[in-house]
């Protein structure tokens, strides 16, 4: 076990390029508090975090990787993700919020795992952001979602009530496998798409 007080503060320290903290597989002990600060790189591939994550308004400079991670409770709203933002394979055990996260690089959640559903109003990402084979159980908003690089969902299967309203994709829209409750993903399904949509 890790304290979370201990990863906070490595985190705290400022950013320089071509470093990062190494917490790969840690347990981290209590909730990891990163709301509203300016975060070294980080790679917490496999790591766990039981009693959850508040990085609200957190600024990730360096390397955000959270890859195959189980998160209790889950706080990125208003975060900004400087580089990309790797989330693949990670398990969202209660609630997932990056409501109006920015996502300066790419965004990616291939067969990432959401309980009880994940919030992603009014994000925006400039890069690539990739939904493939994710599996959301509960509510899932995108609503006010804008996708600049855009949008790769194959495979995913989204519950028949997400909200995709008032979102705009830029770029290529690939929906192939990817469903809404029992249906199949349609482009239509989104507000505005202005690149190739893959069905």
């Amino acid at each position: 076990m890790t304290p979370a007080a201990q990863i906070r503060a490595r985190l705290s320290q400022p950013w320089q390029h071509g470093r990062h903290a190494d917490f790969r597989g840690i347990t981290c002990d209590g909730m990891l508090d990163l709301n509203g600060l300016a975060l070294d790189g980080m790679d917490f591939s496999g790591a766990r975090f039981p009693d959850g994550i508040d990085a609200r308004g957190a600024r990730f400079d360096g390397l955000a990787w959270f890859k195959d991670v189980h998160f209790g409770t889950a706080r990125f709203d208003g975060a900004t993700f400087m580089n990309d933002a790797r989330f693949e394979g990670a398990v969202f055990g209660a609630d997932a919020c990056f409501a109006v996260a920015e996502f300066r690089g790419i965004g990616r959640y291939d067969g990432v795992r959401f309980a009880e559903g994940a919030d992603f109003t009014g994000i925006t990402c400039y890069g690539n952001f990739s939904l493939q084979d994710v599996r959301a159980d509960g509510a899932l908003s995108l609503r006010g979602a804008e996708w600049l690089g855009g949008l790769w969902c194959d495979g995913a299967a989204l519950p028949a009530d997400a909200d995709t309203s008032d979102t705009q994709v830029h770029g290529r829209l690939w929906l192939r496998r990817a469903t809404l409750g029992n249906a199949p993903m349609k482009a239509e399904d989104f507000e505005l798409s202005f690149g190739y949509a893959y069905i």
